[in-house]
């Protein structure tokens, strides 16, 4: 599990849910205590803004469905400081957010790779068969037997 605690709230990733947690003053303050659980799959972005000298960056979770809107210059932070999907980061505490942010952009790309097939197809099975027979590894009974067998399970 991958813990980052920020400005207002914290944020944790199992690998299948990303928990932000809001406790204490701050969070009244700004979007409301509470926890909120977002799994992995209904997360469709993530948008990372770095700390600067004089402004806290945020880590934002954009899900599909969501009212998100564009900030104005200069008040980004701002207004994601009143988003429940996103968390506040100072300077210091950058370098564990950003580890996050990682781990959470692999297991969204992981999840939109494409599933290996291990059984090769029936079209592969095929022309293997006739290299054998071209090749002269097989003869022409075998592979139609071969062939029909492939065809008709």
């Amino acid at each position: 599990m991958i813990e980052a605690k920020g400005q207002g709230g914290q944020v944790n990733f199992d690998g299948e849910y990303v928990t932000i947690t809001r406790k204490g003053l701050l969070a009244r303050a700004g979007v409301g205590k509470g926890e909120k659980r977002i799994h992995i799959s209904q997360i469709s972005a993530v948008q990372w803004k770095p700390p600067g000298a004089l402004v806290n960056g945020f880590i934002q979770f954009t899900l599909p469905g969501g009212n998100e809107r564009r900030s104005r210059f200069g008040s980004q932070s701002a207004d994601a400081a009143h988003d429940e999907n996103s968390v506040m980061v100072t300077k210091k505490q950058a370098p564990a957010f950003e580890e996050l942010r990682a781990a959470i952009n692999e297991a969204i790309a992981q999840r939109h790779q494409p599933a290996a097939s291990t059984a090769p197809s029936v079209a592969d099975e095929l022309l293997k068969l006739h290299q054998l027979l071209e090749t002269g590894a097989i003869s022409i009974d075998d592979y139609e037997a071969a062939k029909a067998k492939l065809l008709n399970p």
